[in-house]
């Protein structure tokens, strides 16, 4: 166990040192599929989530934090580094975390060139929420049982009194940039209104933030009004 332990610190710091996240830790233990290309120059083996970045896909997976936060930007830059207008595909599957690591990525998709397309797949709750409704207009979409949430920010203090209502007022701070922020993007003044509740597909707050449902048959269910 101990070699084991050793062994995957060394792949993981092969991988890009810091930047420990799932997909990281994944390929350590060599969880993740290799993909085979063939081309007139041979063979090359890449594994799944490096084969998808080349097709301009990137991941939001697990809890918004700083790692994941910094590999996220980092494929982001690397996608508008290759002088393309291509668009970038955002899958998300996440229940939210740091608003300040969300910010982040949220900076980075605006900062760029490229149009990208969010799609939320399972969940984007919380600051994931954000991110989904930061895509393209037009193309930000979500699955058929896909969950959307959205909340008012929360957080602890503890302290002296004026220590604790400096770090309340940062709290509403950072509520009014987040409701600015979603206003921004879907035009949407009620949905922000009684935000807090359980998540919900299918509630007319949700479906603000995408612009369509992605069928698996039928046509979408929800059309954008951007």
């Amino acid at each position: 166990m101990r070699n084991l332990t050793q062994l995957t610190k060394k792949l993981v710091s092969g991988l890009g040192g810091s930047l420990v996240t799932s997909q990281t830790q994944a390929r350590a233990f060599n969880m993740v599929p290799m993909v085979l290309e063939r081309s007139q120059g041979g063979e090359r083996a890449f594994d799944l989530y490096s084969r998808l970045l080349k097709e301009g896909i990137v991941f939001v997976n697990g809890p918004v934090n700083d790692q994941m936060s910094s590999l996220v930007v980092a494929q982001l830059l690397f996608l508008e580094s290759e002088g393309t207008s291509k668009p970038i595909n955002m899958y998300i599957n996440s229940p939210g975390g740091s608003v300040t690591s969300g910010l982040a990525i949220y900076d980075t998709m605006q900062y760029i060139a490229n149009p990208i397309h969010t799609l939320c797949v399972g969940q984007a709750c919380s600051m994931a929420s954000v991110l989904l409704s930061a895509g393209t207009p037009g193309q930000r979409r979500a699955l058929p049982n896909a969950r959307v949430m959205i909340h008012q920010p929360s957080g602890g203090a503890q302290g002296q009194a004026t220590d604790i209502a400096i770090r309340a007022q940062e709290i509403l701070s950072l509520r009014e940039r987040l409701n600015h922020i979603y206003v921004e993007h879907t035009h949407q003044v009620s949905a922000l209104e009684s935000a807090g509740r359980g998540p919900n597909r299918r509630s007319q707050r949700a479906l603000t933030l995408i612009c369509s449902l992605v069928p698996f048959l039928l046509s979408s269910a929800a059309a954008c009004r951007d």
